[in-house]
């Protein structure tokens, strides 16, 4: 790969643990609609925008004849208040272990950092308040699914954050995620190194089937294969 200018870092699951708020979350909100899902159904959805994980689901589900935009839209609702409630209160929510130092590191080599993520602009300020990670103080960007046009697994969430940071090189870009969704997107926007982390919502072997340049096991391991390349 080219010189890495910039690397681009899911949220949840990659860079915060949140002890499963967010399939908690879905499942509470798709229960209270009178609807049950199986918990690995969710699982599998995680990194996509939220609405459309919803809409998915419902459709799984063959939630017929009925009004699925409408019945997403309140689901939605629904998750958006439990998870910014928990968020805020949770004593579980914290960085994963080593990310506010990894964050530095890369900068430190002149490589900026961004974040993405499935979640709408709203949850993710809660989280990085909640965590200090203020721009440009400890990140360069950050970029939410509701603000580009497709959210995973397409690239729009990495071209976005390669506007945001200046960078134009693709093939200069590493995406790290923990889901498939995360590979997916990296892959669309033609970055030059993927890399799963098997510590959040998927495990190796279900992340090595998206053929990533790597799969890590813990955060910290990423400045060392960034520096091997």
């Amino acid at each position: 790969m080219t010189k890495p200018q910039l690397v681009v870092f899911d949220v949840a699951g990659t860079t915060v643990f949140d002890g499963d708020i967010v399939i908690d979350a879905v499942n509470d909100a798709l229960a209270q609609a009178g609807i049950r899902v199986d918990r690995d159904a969710i699982r599998a959805l995680m990194g996509v925008p939220k609405p459309v994980a919803i809409r998915t689901l419902l459709q799984q589900r063959e939630h017929g004849g009925g009004d699925v935009d409408g019945a997403t839209h309140a689901i939605h609702q629904a998750f958006l208040g439990r998870v910014l409630e928990r968020y805020r209160d949770a004593s579980c929510v914290r960085e994963i272990e080593g990310a506010g130092d990894v964050f530095a590191a890369l900068r430190e080599r002149g490589i900026k950092v961004a974040l993405d993520t499935g979640f709408s602009r709203p949850i993710l300020d809660v989280l990085l308040d909640r965590l200090g990670w203020t721009t440009p103080g400890v990140i360069d960007a950050s970029v939410t699914s509701d603000e580009v046009a497709h959210g995973r697994p397409e690239g729009d969430l990495i071209q976005r954050a390669m506007e945001l940071t200046g960078v134009d090189d693709s093939s200069a870009v590493v995406k790290v995620g923990d889901t498939p969704a995360d590979i997916r997107s990296g892959r669309a926007a033609g970055c030059g190194y993927v890399v799963g982390v098997a510590y959040g919502t998927h495990s190796r072997a279900e992340l090595e089937r998206y053929r990533p340049d790597a799969v890590i096991e813990r955060l910290s391991n990423l400045l060392s294969v960034i520096e091997e390349r």
